[in-house]
This record gives C-alpha cells, sequence and structure tokens, in this order.
C-alpha cells in the first residue's frame, strides 16, 4: 500500500501562484511514476501532469503547459506542482496518484494506469 497525502491547495487571486505537494509513504517512493490530476464540479477527472520514477520524463495537459511545472524529490518521497498564473479555469479539487512501473523513463496521462489515490486538495482561483 502507498499513502498519499496532498497539501498547498487554497484561495487565490488569478495570476497567483501556489505549490501542491504529494507526501508518500509505505512503499518506495522511487518505484512509481507520479501524476496530479484535478476535477471541477460537473466535469470529467482530466490530468494536470505526470512525471517518471527518475523524473527525467514529464509531460503536460495543454491547458497548463507553460504555467505549471511538476517535479519530484525521491529522497523526501514528495511530488510537487508548481502552478503560476493561475486562472479561474484551474479551480478544481487536485489529487496526485502513484503508478507502480518498472521504467524509470515513463510517465502516464491515464488515470486507470495510476494504482494509488490521494484525498485531494482543493485550489479555488478567484477572478
Amino acid at each position: 500500500q502507498v499513502q498519499l497525502v496532498e497539501s498547498g491547495g487554497g484561495l487565490v487571486q488569478a495570476g497567483g501562484s501556489l505549490r501542491l505537494s504529494c507526501a508518500a509513504s509505505g512503499r518506495t517512493f522511487s518505484d512509481y511514476a507520479m501524476g496530479w490530476f484535478r476535477q471541477a464540479p460537473g466535469k470529467e477527472r482530466e490530468i494536470v501532469a505526470a512525471i517518471s520514477r527518475s523524473g527525467s520524463s514529464t509531460q503536460y495537459a495543454d491547458s497548463v503547459k507553460g504555467r505549471f511545472t511538476i517535479s519530484r524529490d525521491n529522497a523526501k518521497s514528495t511530488v510537487y506542482l508548481q502552478m503560476n498564473s493561475l486562472k479561474p479555469d484551474d479551480t478544481a479539487a487536485y489529487s496526485c496518484a502513484a503508478a507502480r512501473t518498472y521504467s524509470n523513463n515513463r510517465s502516464y496521462d491515464t488515470g486507470m494506469r495510476y494504482d494509488y489515490w490521494g484525498q485531494g486538495t482543493q485550489v479555488t482561483v478567484s477572478s
């Protein structure tokens, strides 16, 4: 089992920044590719960003490219999502997820690929 706990959400004005953190425990963090997903009320869950086990490969949703950055610190068993230039459309519950993989360099953009999920943290961007 892997336990994932997100933090860093909150209320921010449009144009502002937030950094989300996701702390993992229970298994070897570096055995897992990680992802950030979000879900707004009435909408489907969508991938925001994903990162490989080694951190060498990342991918982003088109809507956040150039504004958000995913990173990880395997020594701290933590994955981060730096969010800049936030927009009201970024308002959602953000969750991190872990995908067990033998590949050091693959990241995954499909929710079904992930094995463990955090409870989520709310991000609200006011206009």
